[in-house]
C-alpha cells in the first residue's frame, strides 16, 4: 500500500508530503513509478528549478519533503500539478493508494 499525505498550510497552499510504502512488485511497478516520478520531479522542479530550499528525505519506499520557507505561487504550481498526477495515478488502483490532505495549524 502506498500512503500519500500533503501537507496545506493556513492559507490553502502546499507546504509538504509525504510518501510511503509500495505497490507491486518492488521495482517493477508502473504504479509506483509514477507515484515516485511525480513527486521527485516536483522535489527537483521546486529545488532546481525555482531555486527553493526544501528539507527532504529519501529512503527505500519513503520520501518526506519540507518547504523551509512559506510556499508561494509557484511553488503552489507545481504542488498543485503534482497533486492532480496522484490522483489520477490513483484511479489505477484506489484500494491500495491513499491520499490525505493534512490542514496544518
Amino acid at each position: 500500500m502506498i500512503e500519500i499525505k500533503i501537507y496545506r498550510n493556513s492559507q490553502g497552499r502546499i507546504s509538504g508530503y509525504d510518501i510511503r510504502g509500495h505497490h507491486g512488485e518492488y521495482g517493477s511497478d508502473i504504479v509506483c513509478a509514477g507515484i515516485s516520478s511525480l513527486a521527485q520531479t516536483a522535489l527537483k522542479g521546486i529545488g532546481q528549478h525555482l531555486h527553493r530550499d526544501v528539507k527532504y528525505d529519501i529512503a527505500s519506499g519513503d520520501l518526506h519533503v519540507k518547504l523551509k520557507s512559506a510556499p508561494d505561487e509557484l511553488t503552489d504550481a507545481i504542488l498543485e500539478t503534482m497533486l492532480i498526477g496522484l490522483y489520477d495515478v490513483r484511479e489505477y488502483d484506489p484500494e491500495e493508494i491513499s491520499i490525505s490532505v493534512i490542514q496544518e495549524v
